[in-house]
């Protein structure tokens, strides 16, 4: 435990923002969620009511500087998880909205850091950044292989990367910035990539339900990917830090079987088309750079998240797919 310390998670309310408020409260550290929205449906499904005293809410709007400032300034923050964003979809449909969101809220964030005297930081990327299969050579990704944004999303992301860079040379602002690929698990209900975890709360339903996309990719299941940037904020790593998030690739195929083995009868299915990215990350500089890196296997997070969802369905925290 860190003694003294305090953590601002932005987006608190997403569905990774959640789960870093969950092992922060279970790790007994003063967290401050940060969120335009005060719907803590996400939370629910993994706090109490009586569980969340513990954390400090702050609804705000992470596209006003002011705001950003007084919550770090106001909290005494000294550890930022900043996860905030808009993702694919939502910048496809509003891109004035997802530069303001996902890069000037970014520069709020760090010159909120900069001006409280936090010289560290946490922040999301993603492996949007990169391009299509065709533009890469075979095998796991590098580290250094170079970006090629397809979507707005991804061209906000590379921004952000730069800005971390920025921040590092002009004003000694060290970060770290994680890329994660598919992640599943409790509270992953928008995006490109939720359909994965829509299927794992069919299942506990017991309704069909249709995977939209199929291939192989790198299944990161949220509860890591949370640990991993609460360790980020932690990282006493100088310079401008980006890492793949690895995990070894599955087909969606080998996931769907999965389900099925843990719910028989699960009626899954999938389509055959890949998503346009390449099958794997490699992240031999996120482990040697960083003390530990979480890596649930596949079927231990399928069997948590349909566990998580079937209390939640049983008690009405989540209502039953159609």
């Amino acid at each position: 435990m860190d003694t003294g310390a305090t953590y601002l998670v932005t987006g608190a309310m997403g569905c990774i923002g959640a789960w870093a408020l969950y092992h922060l409260t279970r790790q007994g550290q003063r967290a401050v969620g940060f969120d335009l929205s005060a719907n803590r449906a996400r939370l629910d499904l993994l706090l109490s009511r009586a569980e969340q005293s513990e954390i400090v809410f702050v609804q705000g709007d992470l596209t006003d500087p002011r705001q950003v400032a007084e919550a770090v300034r106001a909290h005494g923050v000294t550890h930022i998880v900043h996860l905030a964003a808009l993702q694919v979809p939502f910048c496809r449909a509003n891109p004035v909205a997802g530069a303001q969101v996902n890069v000037v809220g970014t520069v709020n964030v760090f010159e909120a850091a900069r001006h409280a005297g936090v010289k560290h930081l946490a922040h999301a990327s993603s492996i949007a950044v990169y391009g299509a299969p065709s533009e890469y050579a075979p095998g796991l990704m590098p580290h250094d292989a170079p970006p090629n944004p397809h979507t707005l999303y991804g061209v906000y992301k590379v921004a952000c990367e730069g800005i971390a860079h920025v921040y590092w040379q002009d004003h000694g602002i060290a970060s770290v910035g994680l890329r994660p690929y598919v992640v599943y698990g409790a509270g992953r209900d928008q995006g490109l990539t939720s359909d994965p975890t829509k299927a794992v709360l069919a299942a506990a339903a017991g309704v069909p339900f249709h995977i939209g996309f199929g291939g192989v990719m790198q299944f990161q299941y949220a509860s890591d990917v949370a640990r991993q940037f609460i360790d980020a904020a932690r990282a006493d790593l100088p310079g401008a830090n980006t890492f793949n998030l690895g995990t070894r690739p599955a087909s969606v195929a080998e996931f769907v079987a999965s389900v099925q083995r843990l719910r028989p009868g699960a009626q899954i299915s999938a389509a055959d088309a890949p998503l346009a990215f390449p099958e794997g990350f490699d992240d031999t500089r996120l482990r040697a750079s960083m003390p530990q890196v979480y890596d649930t296997p596949l079927e231990q997070g399928i069997a948590e998240t349909l566990e998580i969802f079937e209390r939640a369905l049983a008690d009405g925290r989540l209502a039953r797919p159609e």
